[in-house]
C-alpha cells in the first residue's frame, strides 16, 4: 500500500551522518561496521519504512508555505488545491485559536487582583476555547492525511511542490535534521550484528580502563614533580634570600668604611690649613725671631709627621678589616656554590629519573601497540572461519539439491518402466 510513496521519496539526497570511511583508522577498527548495506530485507523495510516516513514529514512541513502563495496553487488540480487552502485555514484558525488562548492566558496573569466573578467567567471561557481545540486539531490531521493522499496519487504536483523553493520553520527544519540524524543511528545499528556490538562494547571498556590507569599514572607523576619543583623553588629562594641580605651588609661596610676615611682626610687638611696660617701669620709678625722659631717649627713637623703615620696606620687597619671581609665574603660566596652544585646533582638525578619513567612508558605504548595487532590478528582468522564455514554449507547445499535431482530423476524412471509394463501386458492379453 505504501509502494507509491516510497518510490516517489528521492532517498539519494537525504545525508547519511554515518556513512562508513572507505579506510577507517587501525586503532578504530572494531567500531566500524563490517558491511556498508543491509542484507536482510527486514532491515530494509525498517529503512523504507523511516525514508516514507522522512519524505511525508518533507511534503508537510513546506505545506503551510506554499498555502501562503496562492499563484502556486494554480498550476495543481482543483481537489488538490481546494484540499490545500481548506488546510491553510484550518492552520490559520487553530494558529488563531491557541493565539486567542494564550492571550487570555496572559490577561489572566495580570489582572489577578480583578472581581472574583470576571474571573470566574474568564476562566470559563478559557476552558470552553481549550475543550474546541482537540476536534480543530484533529480537523487539521485529517486535512493533512487526505493532502497526503492526493499527492501520491499525483507525482506531478509532487514534483512541483518540492522544485519551488518553499521556506520551512525554525523547528520543522530541526525535526527533519533530527529525522535524518535517526535515519543515520539505525543505519547503522542495523548494519551493526550483535557481535561486533559486544566486540564494540568490550574494546571501548579496554580502551577506557586503560586511558583511566594511565591518566591515575600521569597524575601521581606530576603531583611528584610539583611538589619537587616547589620545594627546590623554595629552598633557592631562601638561599637567594641569604646572598642578598650579605650583599646589603657588604655594602653598608665598604659605605662606612667610606665614610670614616674622608671625614679623616678632611681633618687633617683642615688641620694642614690652619697650622699653615699659623706659621704664616707668626713668620709675618716675627721676622725677626725667626731663629728662634725655626726650631719651633721643626718640632711641629715632627709632630704633623708622627699625626700622618698615626693615620696611615689607622687607615692600614681599616683596610685590613675591609680585605678580611672580603675574604669572609668569598669563603661563604664558594660554601654557597657548592651547596648550588649539590642541587643541581640533585636535580640531574631526577631527570635521570624522569627518564627511566618515561621509558617505561614507551614500554607500555609498545605493548598496547602488540596487543591490538594481536587482536587485530585474531579477528582476521575469526573472518576467515567463518568465509569457510560460509563455502562448506553451500557446498552442503549444493550436494543436498544435486542428490535431490537425482532421487527426483530416478522416481521418475522407475514410474515411466513401470507404465510400459503395464501397456505391454495388457497388449498381450488382447
Amino acid at each position: 500500500a505504501s509502494g507509491p510513496v516510497c518510490q516517489a521519496a528521492d532517498i539519494s539526497r537525504i545525508p547519511l551522518k554515518t556513512e562508513l570511511c572507505p579506510k577507517p583508522a587501525e586503532p578504530l577498527k572494531p567500531l566500524v561496521p563490517s558491511k556498508s548495506k543491509l542484507a536482510t530485507i527486514e532491515a530494509k523495510r525498517i529503512m523504507s519504512v523511516l525514508d516514507e516516513a522522512i519524505y511525508k514529514v518533507e511534503l508537510v512541513t513546506l505545506l503551510c508555505d506554499m498555502v501562503g502563495h496562492p499563484e502556486a496553487l494554480v498550476e495543481m488540480r482543483e481537489d488538490l488545491a481546494g484540499a490545500l487552502r481548506e488546510h491553510g485555514a484550518l492552520c490559520q484558525a487553530l494558529q488563531d485559536s491557541v493565539g486567542s488562548l494564550q492571550e487570555k492566558a496572559r490577561r489572566l496573569q495580570e489582572e489577578e487582583d480583578a472581581e472574583e466573578a470576571w474571573l470566574y467567567d474568564h476562566r470559563l471561557s478559557m476552558e470552553l476555547h481549550k475543550a474546541s481545540l482537540p476536534m480543530l486539531m484533529q480537523q487539521v490531521r485529517d486535512s493533512t492525511k487526505n493532502i497526503l493522499r492526493l499527492l501520491a496519487s499525483d507525482p506531478q504536483a509532487t514534483k512541483f511542490l518540492q522544485m519551488q523553493a518553499f521556506r520551512r520553520s525554525t523547528g520543522a527544519q530541526r525535526f527533519m535534521e533530527g529525522l535524518v540524524e535517526l535515519r543515520g543511528f539505525l543505519f547503522e545499528k542495523l548494519l551493526t550484528s550483535p557481535m561486533q556490538a559486544r566486540e564494540k562494547a568490550q574494546f571501548l571498556q579496554d580502551i577506557s580502563r586503560r586511558n583511566q590507569r594511565n591518566q591515575e599514572a600521569i597524575d601521581i607523576l606530576q603531583k611528584e614533580l610539583a611538589s619537587r619543583q616547589k620545594n627546590r623553588d623554595a629552598e633557592v629562594e631562601k638561599e637567594n634570600f641569604v646572598i642578598q641580605e650579605l650583599k646589603n651588609h657588604l655594602h653598608q661596610v665598604l659605605k662606612l668604611s667610606e665614610h670614616s676615611l674622608l671625614r679623616t682626610r678632611q681633618e687633617a687638611e683642615r688641620q694642614q690649613k690652619a697650622d699653615f696660617r699659623a706659621s704664616q701669620a707668626r713668620l709675618a709678625k716675627t721676622q725677626q725671631e725667626i731663629l728662634v722659631l725655626r726650631s719651633q717649627y721643626h718640632n711641629l713637623v715632627s709632630e704633623n709627621h708622627e699625626a700622618e703615620q698615626a693615620l696611615r696606620k689607622k687607615k692600614y687597619k681599616v683596610e685590613t678589616e675591609v680585605e678580611n671581609w672580603i675574604q669572609k665574603y668569598d669563603m661563604e660566596m664558594s660554601e654557597k656554590q657548592e651547596e648550588i652544585e649539590d642541587l643541581e646533582t640533585v636535580h640531574l638525578e631526577e631527570k635521570l629519573q624522569l627518564e627511566e619513567l618515561k621509558q617505561r612508558y614507551e614500554v607500555l605504548v609498545e605493548e598496547f601497540n602488540q596487543i591490538r595487532a594481536e587482536r587485530e590478528i585474531s579477528s582476521k582468522k575469526r573472518l576467515e572461519a567463518e568465509r569457510e564455514m560460509l563455502r562448506m554449507v553451500r557446498a552442503a547445499t549444493l550436494i543436498q539439491a544435486v542428490w535431490k535431482g537425482y532421487l527426483v530423476r530416478s522416481m521418475l524412471r522407475f514410474k515411466k518402466r513401470k507404465k510400459r509394463g503395464k501397456g505391454q501386458g495388457k497388449g498381450k492379453g488382447k
